[in-house]
């Protein structure tokens, strides 16, 4: 479970990061990189034969390399979409629905064939697939480089406040999305790390657990698509209302794993844990726009990726260990359900707080074109009360 949590955690942690990188140097060259570090930490991982190396080997290098690679792919998009960008990115992540669907079956029959150590290093081929898609990034919004150097082959860094920019933090909506989300996620992978020793727990080794990858990885992808779309139909910041849906499904579905002693019941809670899996996902990117416009949404998403490292990295070995003391894992679940509930009460408050934002910021330029239009009646009666004075002095 450390292993498991450090590299899921290690993604998000390296987030801001990534965007400081990708504004400085560019989409492609960012995920050229991360691809090659990830192949080097994957292929290295393959090699170790005992469990203390892939703390660096996989928890750390693969899972940075990871970070470095998906972010831009993510930042890209916002490059070529604007209208449309909700369905895009429901898209574009569904490709990793995808390879859930696909992968859990091909890593079983590479297990029995040829073992754990070339099972990891076939995957390092496809991590080298990802070195050479990155490649095809071609930005068409000016990065730092190009903005500070000039001309090419001159390169200098920006000031540090355009490096870190930390001004998205000054948005109050921004603010409150940035730690809510963290908040729900203590719970939020929880699931997804213990779920399948949970079914080998209570149903012995008989039921295929690679079935419930299936129905995640399906219904996640399917809700990519279609909340991405829906997502393009709702204005502003009430997008979240999407992820607020989403909390409380999983939340609520998370809590009724203990409660399922019939595999067809644990079916049923995947399809539905995976269909608002995909509505979480899809939307971030969105609702990063809206909040803090196109300009600071690279280093928004980013921040927000690194806060999410810190739950995602603690909650699942706090499961794991509540596990070990209690021997069952229903404890675990009841507890992991109870912060997506909190997380999406406080981003119910985000709506709210971004239109009086919008208010205020529509009330400044009013104020100024009226004590404007003041001073420009004050300055006409003035100019009309001297005209008949200077008449008289002239006429005298």
């Amino acid at each position: 479970a450390w292993v498991n949590s450090l590299s899921m955690g290690m993604v998000f942690f390296c987030s801001p990061v990534v965007s400081i990188f990708t504004d400085l140097f560019g989409c492609r060259k960012v995920a050229v990189i991360g691809a090659a570090v990830g192949f080097v930490g994957l292929l290295s991982s393959s090699f170790v034969s005992t469990i203390e190396p892939l703390y660096f080997t996989y928890g750390i290098l693969f899972a940075c390399g990871c970070s470095f690679a998906y972010q831009p792919s993510l930042v890209i998009l916002g490059h070529y979409f604007k209208k449309r960008l909700g369905l895009v990115n429901g898209i574009v992540t569904a490709g990793s629905s995808l390879f859930t669907v696909s992968l859990p079956f091909l890593l079983r029959v590479l297990l029995y064939s040829v073992g754990l150590y070339n099972t990891l290093r076939v995957l390092s081929i496809l991590i080298f697939i990802l070195f050479l898609a990155g490649f095809t990034y071609k930005p068409l919004v000016c990065n730092a480089k190009d903005k500070e150097g000039g001309k090419k082959g001159k390169f200098r860094f920006p000031p540090g406040k355009n490096i870190c920019n930390f001004s998205v933090f000054k948005v109050l909506s921004y603010r409150i999305w940035a730690f809510g989300i963290p908040a729900a996620l203590f719970g939020y992978f929880v699931p997804y790390v213990h779920l399948m020793k949970h079914v080998k727990d209570r149903f012995g080794d008989s039921m295929p657990e690679e079935v419930l990858l299936l129905c995640l990885g399906i219904t996640s992808g399917v809700g990519r698509l279609v909340f991405g779309r829906v997502a393009d139909y709702i204005p502003g910041a009430k997008k979240v209302y999407l992820q607020v849906a989403s909390f409380f499904f999983i939340g609520l579905m998370s809590m009724m794993i203990p409660l399922c002693h019939v595999f067809g019941g644990l079916i049923a809670v995947c399809l539905f844990m995976g269909l608002f899996d995909g509505c979480f996902i899809c939307i971030m990117a969105p609702i990063a726009f809206e909040l803090v416009g196109a300009q600071d949404v690279s280093q928004a998403i980013g921040f927000l990726l690194g806060l999410m490292s810190i739950p995602m990295t603690v909650g699942p070995p706090i499961a794991g260990l509540l596990r070990d003391r209690l021997g069952t894992y229903d404890v675990a679940f009841y507890l992991a359900g109870v912060p997506p509930l909190i997380g999406g009460a406080i981003l119910c408050f985000i709506p709210w707080v971004h239109e009086r934002q919008k208010l205020k910021e529509r009330a400044k330029p009013v104020d100024g074109e009226t004590t404007e239009k003041m001073l420009e009646k004050e300055s006409t009666l003035s100019d009309t009360a001297e005209k008949p004075v200077k008449e008289m002095e002239s006429g005298f």
